[in-house]
C-alpha cells in the first residue's frame, strides 16, 4: 500500500496540469455539495421553526367527515367540518406522552363586510384561546401596533398582509382601538391612495360555515395589528379572534354535553312563548319577555336558555362550561422532540378512535396542502440539483483520468513488462484519486463549512414567501450538523471510487505491446 500510494504521489507531481484539473473540479463539487446540504438542512430547520412550531403543529386533527385533508388554505370556499367532541379529545392527548402541547382552534373563511361598499372581501379566521395561544405558539408574530386582547375581553387580532388586502381591495384602513394612522407601516402602493381610505378600529365579518344559516354578521373590535416573522403572506391571511366571537360569527353555540348550530329561524322558535305564537304569521317583529336561567338569573333581551347556552336572535353567549364543551374546526398538535410521524400518527388514531372522538390525526405537510407539497418540491429540487452536481462531477473526472491513463501507455506498459499486476495498476490510479481527492475535496468541505457559518452574517433576506421557504425563514440561513458534514464526507468518497472505476480499469487494460506499438 505504501509503494502504491508513493508512485500514485509522484505522478501526482509530474502530472501536475491535469492533477490540478482534477483537483479544482473535487474542490468546487464538494465546495457546492456542502452548502448544498446546508442549504436543505437550513431549509428542513426553517420549515420547523416557522410552520411546525410556529403555526400548526407537527399534528393536526380533523373531523372524520372532512373530506379535503387541506385545511389551511383553501380559497375556494370550502368550509372546514366542526368538531363537537373536544371533551374527548383532550383526556386522550393529556395521556399521550408523546405530545408536547396541544390548542384547540376554530378555523373557516369569512367575508370582510364594509357598510359602503357592496363588493366584500375576504379573510380566513381562527378562533382561539388567546392565552393559550401564547403558549402553543409564543414567538411567531409581534405586535406592531395595539396590544394583545385582555383575558376574557373580545378583540381581533389583524395581520399586516390582511389590513393591506381590506386597503387595496376595499378602501378599508384598520388601526387598533385608540390608535392613529402611522403611515410609515403602510406600503407605496396603500400610500398612493391614502385619501380614499376609509380608517376604522372594527372590523365587520361574516362567517362562511357550509349548511349553516345562523352564520351572523360580528363587528370585530380590532386590538391589535401583527407581523409574522416569516411567510407573512402566507400566515397574514389568517385574523385571529377570541372563540366565543369566532364561534358566533360562524354560527356555532355551545352547550354542556354537546355543540349544535341553531338557524337563526330556529332561534326565533326557541325564544317564542305559547302566547306568542300568532306572531309567526304576522309581520311585526318578534317580542318576547325576559327569560330566567336556572337559579333565578336573568337573561337580557329575551334569550331562552337550552342546555346551558344563552341563545339570543342575533348571537349566542356560551357559559365558562361550554369553553371547552363547544364546536372546534381543529385540534393542532405539537409533538415531542425525536417523535417519529409514523409513530405518533399510529399511537394518536389508534387511541382517538378507541376513545370515539370522530377525528383523525394528519401531519403538518397533509394539512398544510400546496404549502407543504411545495416545501417537499423544493427540497427535492435542492437534492436533485446536488445529485446532478455529482454527475457533472464524475464525468469530468473519468474523461481526465481516462485521458491521463491513455497518455502513459508507454510508461503504464513498461510497469506491465517488470511485472506489475492490474491490480497494481488500478491501485495506483485509485491512490492517485484518494489523494486529490483528500486534499481538494477536504479543502472544499472546510471552505463550505466556513461558506454555510458567513452566509447568515450577511442577513441575506426576502418578503416572497417562497423564497423564505427556501431560504428557511426571512433570513437566508443555511444549517450544517455533524450529520451533515458525515454524509458529505461519504458522497465524496463515492463520487472518488465511481469516478476512478473506469480509469482503473483502462489502465489495467494496457499491455507491454500496446506500449511498444505506441512508440
Amino acid at each position: 500500500m505504501k509503494l502504491v500510494l508513493t508512485i500514485a504521489w509522484r505522478n501526482i507531481l509530474r502530472h501536475r496540469g491535469k492533477s490540478l484539473v482534477i483537483g479544482v473540479i473535487l474542490f468546487l463539487g464538494a465546495l457546492l455539495m456542502t452548502v448544498g446540504n446546508g442549504v436543505i438542512s437550513g431549509m428542513a430547520a426553517g420549515i420547523e421553526k416557522n410552520i411546525v412550531n410556529g403555526f400548526m403543529g407537527d399534528i393536526v386533527l380533523i373531523s372524520e367527515k372532512q373530506k379535503s385533508e387541506n385545511i389551511l388554505l383553501d380559497f375556494m370556499g370550502q368550509a372546514i367540518e366542526p368538531i363537537t367532541t373536544y371533551k374527548k379529545i383532550k383526556p386522550v392527548l393529556q395521556n399521550q406522552d408523546i405530545v408536547a402541547r396541544h390548542l384547540p382552534v376554530g378555523k373557516n373563511l369569512t367575508l370582510v363586510l364594509k357598510e359602503d361598499e357592496a363588493t366584500p372581501g375576504g379573510a380566513f379566521l381562527l378562533g382561539v384561546d388567546f392565552a393559550a395561544y401564547q403558549k402553543m405558539f409564543p414567538d411567531n408574530f409581534r405586535i406592531i401596533e395595539g396590544r394583545w386582547p385582555r383575558p376574557g375581553e373580545r378583540g381581533l387580532l389583524v395581520p399586516t398582509f390582511a389590513r393591506e388586502e381590506m386597503a387595496n381591495y376595499m378602501n378599508l384602513w384598520v388601526i387598533p382601538e385608540n390608535g392613529t394612522v402611522i403611515k410609515e407601516h403602510m406600503k407605496k402602493e396603500t400610500l398612493e391612495h391614502i385619501d380614499a381610505l376609509t380608517v376604522s378600529s372594527n372590523v365587520v365579518m361574516m362567517g362562511m360555515a357550509s349548511g349553516m344559516n345562523s352564520t351572523s354578521d360580528i363587528r370585530f373590535p380590532v386590538t391589535g395589528i401583527v407581523k409574522y416573522n416569516a411567510l407573512s403572506t402566507i400566515f397574514g391571511h389568517f385574523c385571529i379572534a377570541d372563540i366565543d366571537s369566532y364561534r358566533e360569527c360562524l354560527g356555532y353555540f355551545t352547550a354542556a354535553d354537546k355543540a349544535v348550530a341553531v338557524p337563526k329561524e330556529e332561534q326565533k322558535l326557541l325564544n317564542l312563548e305559547g302566547t306568542d305564537l300568532d306572531s309567526l304569521f304576522g309581520v311585526d317583529p318578534l317580542i318576547v319577555s325576559n327569560t330566567r336561567a336556572p337559579g333565578g338569573a336573568a337573561v337580557p333581551g329575551g334569550a331562552a336558555i337550552i342546555n346551558n347556552a344563552i341563545v339570543s336572535g342575533s348571537s349566542v353567549t356560551a357559559t365558562p362550561l361550554g369553553v371547552e364543551n363547544g364546536i372546534y374546526n381543529l385540534v393542532l398538535v405539537k409533538l415531542k422532540d425525536g417523535v417519529p410521524y409514523k409513530t405518533a400518527l399510529g399511537r394518536l388514531n389508534r387511541a382517538l378512535a378507541e376513545a370515539q372522538t370522530g377525528v383523525r390525526a394528519i401531519t403538518w405537510s397533509k394539512a398544510s396542502g400546496p404549502i407543504g407539497s411545495m416545501a417537499l418540491i423544493i427540497r427535492g429540487a435542492l437534492f436533485v440539483f446536488v445529485t446532478l452536481l455529482f454527475c457533472v462531477a464524475v464525468i469530468i473526472i473519468v474523461n481526465t483520468l481516462t485521458m491521463a491513463a491513455l497518455e502513459r501507455t508507454s510508461e503504464l506498459g513498461m510497469m506491465r513488462a517488470i511485472g506489475a499486476r492490474k491490480s497494481f495498476i488500478g491501485g495506483m490510479f485509485l491512490g492517485e484519486t484518494a489523494i486529490l481527492s483528500s486534499i481538494f475535496g477536504g479543502a472544499g468541505i472546510v471552505a463550505g463549512i466556513a461558506a454555510v457559518k458567513l452566509i447568515p452574517l450577511f442577513k441575506i433576506t426576502s418578503t416572497n414567501d417562497m423564497v423564505q421557504i427556501l431560504y428557511g425563514g426571512d433570513i437566508f440561513h443555511p444549517l450544517l450538523g455533524t450529520s451533515d458534514v458525515l454524509i458529505t464526507l461519504m458522497q465524496l468518497v463515492f463520487v472518488t471510487i465511481i469516478a476512478a472505476v473506469y480509469p482503473m480499469h483502462v489502465a489495467g487494460s494496457i499491455t507491454p505491446l500496446d506500449a511498444i506499438t505506441r512508440d
